[in-house]
């Protein structure tokens, strides 16, 4: 399997990368994982099969994103939303610049929650958005209730801008700006390319 971003991170001492969702092949995974019970609140995703596959279907023909599946030491275990907010409702709530890039996350294998990999998977992803040299601020907009997300997001240098509503949830506005990430991250050996 072809991936788009492979790293080996020094903090878990395990291979992390990320490849485009391949729709046959991960569509009974990412299924299953938006019924964990963990999952449901913050994705209400936990629909019947083939209203599920007809969504992800629709989210894979959105072309202002991207949907990745991340891999821990090449098993999959979590599902990314990747996208360009100038085209996403969320570019209302702000004064969106043209190269903002979002993300949507989920840890989907419960035997990888609690583990310390969440940390590790975020920087990767924005380590990986960074690499469009016209993006200079990475967006999120997690659950203002999922305080577990949004202390990570903290962690890898997301500050808080306001809350917002979105037509799915109140969401917290959270900036991650490619000077703090480089400055907080650069230096720190986590990263080998692998």
């Amino acid at each position: 399997m072809n991936h788009d971003f492979v790293t080996f991170d020094n903090e878990i001492e395990k291979d992390i990368s990320f490849r485009t969702l391949d729709y046959d092949k991960d569509l009974r995974n990412v299924f299953h994982w938006m019924h964990q019970p963990h999952v449901i609140p913050y994705w209400q995703l936990d629909l019947p099969f083939l209203k599920f596959s007809k969504h992800l279907e629709d989210a894979l023909a959105d072309q202002h994103q991207t949907l990745y599946i991340g891999e821990i030491d090449g098993h999959p275990m979590s599902y990314w939303e990747a996208y360009w907010v100038k085209g996403d409702i969320v570019e209302k709530r702000y004064d969106a610049d043209s190269f903002d890039q979002g993300i949507h996350l989920l840890i989907g294998d419960p035997q990888y929650l609690g583990k310390g990999y969440s940390l590790p998977l975020l920087r990767a992803m924005v380590r990986f958005q960074f690499i469009q040299p016209d993006t200079k601020k990475v967006i999120a907009e997690p659950d203002i209730r999922n305080e577990k997300m949004i202390h990570i997001f903290k962690r890898c240098g997301f500050e808080a801008i306001k809350p917002i509503e979105l037509p799915d949830k109140t969401a917290l506005l959270m900036f991650c700006h490619r000077e703090t990430f480089e400055k907080r991250w650069s230096h720190a050996g986590f990263y080998e390319e692998a």
